[in-house]
């Protein structure tokens, strides 16, 4: 598979349609296809095998020409088939298209229903990266760029490594961040797969004060033209020092030196939804400027009606349970 070519055509592909993504669910023993369609099409699939049934599940795709419908109809037609012969009882997907009426307009079309649980960061931020860095901190909010320069005063200084070590010391922090904060982190093994399938595109970046004390972490993982903050965790010196705002920044400017395009900021809450599990962190993330962002929400391509019925009741009620 020639990613590179599908980078080039899909340039809206990020990590979890590209070869990282890949190596890492099969680390985790996951099956992943790699389904390609007729005028460069291209889409990878994960096979999740869950308690309650099996499914397909293609995050942030297929890449496809969403505006050509006979092609858009011959490539669903091709994913049940696949879904099919997996024994999979519905294809969850949530493609990189804008949310307005004309794209939910075509995923009704295909006979997709709206799923019960979200899919790769719907409600974002994207920073443009083309931009200078002085017209990176004007787009901040005032108070943000505040933050920023604080940090500089108070000497934070931001590292960054990708040692098994750091992963672990990642996600040991995480775990006490999540009691806090009320959500369900990546396992050990999850963050170590993904340390050994994207190698150094995934980098563990971490704020410190001047005399050393670990203020936040985050993990940038990037591959194609976007790099994404995806996972983050903090100490309690975060509630009173801009670490995460130092963090935020490096990231951007690294990202930037290093030749991506865009900053995906990985999740905040819908508008007017303030008892979302991402209300806590949109105020930080919306205040380095860049645009927020809705894609269309996740569908569900239903193979199995009545096994699906009891898979969408389950999942109803956990996204009800976790304000999701």
């Amino acid at each position: 598979m020639n990613y590179e070519k599908i980078v080039e055509k899909y340039p809206e592909a990020n990590f979890l349609q590209l070869s990282g993504y890949k190596k890492m669910n099969e680390l985790l023993g996951r099956k992943v296809l790699s389904l390609e369609f007729e005028e460069d099409g291209y889409a990878l699939a994960v096979v999740r095998d869950a308690k309650r049934g099996r499914y397909l599940e293609i995050p942030c795709g297929p890449l496809i020409d969403w505006k050509n419908k006979k092609l858009v109809a011959n490539v669903f037609k091709k994913i049940a088939e696949v879904a099919e012969e997996e024994k999979c009882v519905f294809v969850r997907i949530r493609p990189q298209l804008v949310a307005n009426e004309e794209n939910l307009a075509i995923l009704e079309s295909l006979g997709l229903k709206k799923s019960p649980m979200h899919l790769a960061a719907e409600h974002t931020v994207i920073i443009d990266l083309k931009k200078s860095e002085e017209e990176l901190l004007a787009g901040m909010r005032r108070q943000t760029r505040y933050e920023v320069r604080r940090a500089e005063k108070l000497g934070i200084t931001v590292e960054k490594g990708n040692s098994e070590e750091i992963f672990k010391e990642f996600h040991q922090i995480q775990v006490k961040t999540a009691k806090r904060q009320n959500f369900v982190p990546p396992d050990l093994k999850t963050l170590l797969a993904e340390r050994e399938a994207f190698g150094k595109n995934a980098e563990i970046y971490v704020a410190k004060t001047s005399e050393g004390e670990k203020i936040a972490y985050g993990l940038i993982v990037k591959e194609g033209k976007e790099g994404d903050y995806y996972e983050a965790a903090s100490t309690d010196l975060n509630r009173k020092l801009p670490g995460a705002y130092a963090l935020l920044w490096q990231a951007m400017r690294d990202l930037k030196k290093d030749g991506y395009e865009r900053f995906n900021l990985w999740g905040i809450a819908p508008a007017n939804q303030p008892n979302h599990r991402y209300a806590g962190v949109t105020t930080f993330k919306t205040g380095f400027g860049g645009g927020v962002v809705e894609f269309v929400p996740a569908h569900d391509l239903i193979i199995s009606k009545v096994k699906y019925l009891k898979d969408f009741v389950v999942e109803t009620i956990r996204k009800k349970k976790r304000h999701l």
